[in-house]
């Protein structure tokens, strides 16, 4: 590896990035050639554990991996929450990692919020005892999908409340906070202490286009952009509204101790090879400024 890594002005925090699913990410050699050329000392990844075991060995840290199953925690049959919840925590033994991201997708959207927020209480509370055996954490993302609960702060507050296992916590992505108008700054400040993993991922309202077509409704006659929607994009951070000079003051505030790892979902970067490393790159440059 060379002997400087991006890392962030405040605070130090090492710079990575999630591995993607474009061609030259699947080539471990490849990947690995980039990321150690470039700078990334931190790597996001996948379930797969002997994935995990490769990127370990050639001298990468880990920011998360994602956790084994996910919509079965959440369904409202209590077989399959039980087991997918038993799956879960061999895993967590098994992976050797501390961070384990996941969306709270419900397997029945349809059904009541409240409803499924309940089941999600239940296999969280469950899990936790294999988080701390272990010392891992959840860090949930805010992915605002199909039904998906812990998004906004109603959510995360009640989340914190009814599960009291500081092993359940967040990843924090201002993206996601951006393109549903919540404050990204004043979340961090609310929820920072339970933020375990921070996601370098950016978002820009389109303000001609939110009053053409406002939050709720798709547009008819324009195309959505990549990685976006008819009024606003995600971007990498430095392109987007999120002011990450002040993100990475208020983490060292709250204690945070980990990585930024760079989500690259930014019509101008991917699509192709040379544009994903240049967006990578970019972004971590950046970042490494704040």
């Amino acid at each position: 590896m060379p002997q400087t890594h991006f890392q962030t002005r405040i605070g130090n925090f090492p710079i990575g990035f999630r591995v993607g699913g474009s061609d030259w990410q699947k080539s471990l050699p490849s990947l690995f050639a980039f990321a150690q050329n470039n700078g990334f000392s931190v790597l996001d990844l996948g379930r797969d554990l002997s994935q995990i075991e490769a990127v370990q060995s050639a001298g990468f840290k880990i920011g998360s991996v994602d956790l084994l199953e996910w919509q079965p925690m959440f369904s409202s049959d209590s077989a399959k929450r039980a087991a997918a919840v038993a799956r879960n925590a061999e895993y967590i033994a098994k992976a050797g990692a501390q961070n384990f991201f996941l969306v709270v997708l419900p397997a029945y959207p349809t059904l009541p919020r409240l409803e499924n927020y309940g089941y999600a209480v239940e296999s969280f509370n469950a899990l936790a005892p294999a988080l701390e055996k272990s010392g891992g954490k959840i860090v949930i993302e805010g992915w605002p999908g199909d039904g998906a609960l812990c998004c906004t702060p109603e959510n995360f507050r009640a989340l914190f409340r009814d599960v009291s296992s500081h092993s359940i916590g967040i990843n924090y992505d201002p993206s996601h906070l951006v393109r549903m108008g919540i404050d990204p700054i004043r979340f961090l400040k609310e929820f920072g202490a339970r933020v375990h993993h921070v996601h370098g991922k950016d978002a820009i309202v389109l303000s001609d286009d939110l009053y053409e077509y406002g939050w709720e409704q798709p547009a008819t006659f324009k195309k959505s952009p990549a990685f976006g929607a008819a009024a606003w994009r995600y971007t990498i951070p430095g392109q987007g509204q999120s002011n990450w000079t002040e993100i990475t003051r208020i983490l060292v505030e709250k204690g945070y101790a980990g990585a930024i790892s760079i989500e690259l979902e930014d019509e101008n970067y991917n699509g192709s090879e040379d544009g994903e490393k240049r967006g990578l790159i970019a972004a971590a440059q950046l970042l490494s400024a704040c």
